[in-house]
């Protein structure tokens, strides 16, 4: 019989970079199984369904929750965001280790339901720099940049109820302490 895998959680604010850093992680140790997340909000220009997201109709997310079919969601900038249970949880029985890319509210969930977890946080070197890259990637309107900086603040502060902290300042760097981190576990 095949040992339980790993799950990872990695944390972080909106633009502070998870995405790029796990995307180059995947490329480097493509054994590891990268949860895709379910969300609400429309595709962005690029996105494929059940590759980036599973793109949900806000009824169809809702009976998810009502179905406990999610291992962990959130409401965030407007949307609903969550992790299907059933791959994960195969993957991880598999021996496989698993990491999530999710929000705050989700990291805790993930925290009462399954303590064991390695939790991540990634952070910006400093508000200003996030700010900077959230404005550099034109995909968001004014007022929602507004709401992912809120948002980061208090992510921010949160950042100590996480077993390990990144700091993305530079990319190389970063990229590689988080592999040491993940392989090591």
């Amino acid at each position: 019989m095949t040992s339980p895998g790993t799950l990872i959680v990695l944390t972080g604010p909106s633009g502070v970079g998870k995405g790029t850093l796990l995307k180059q992680l995947h490329q480097l140790c493509p054994d590891l199984y990268l949860a895709i997340s379910a969300t609400t909000r429309s595709p962005r220009a690029g996105e494929v369904e059940g590759q980036h997201y599973y793109f949900l109709t806000r009824e169809q997310f809702q009976a998810c929750i009502a179905q406990n079919q999610l291992l962990e969601w959130a409401e965030y900038a407007g949307n609903f965001y969550g992790t299907l249970r059933e791959p994960v949880m195969d993957q991880i029985q598999q021996g496989h280790t698993v990491i999530l890319e999710i929000e705050l509210a989700g990291a805790r969930q993930i925290r009462q339901k399954i303590p064991e977890a390695f939790q991540i946080f990634v952070r910006p070197p400093s508000v200003a720099a996030l700010e900077s890259r959230l404005r550099g990637r034109g995909q968001d309107a004014e007022a929602a940049i507004a709401r992912r900086l809120d948002q980061a603040k208090i992510e921010l502060a949160a950042a100590d109820e996480f077993d390990f902290q990144l700091v993305n300042d530079d990319f190389d760097t970063a990229l590689e302490q988080l592999k040491a981190k993940v392989l090591s576990l």
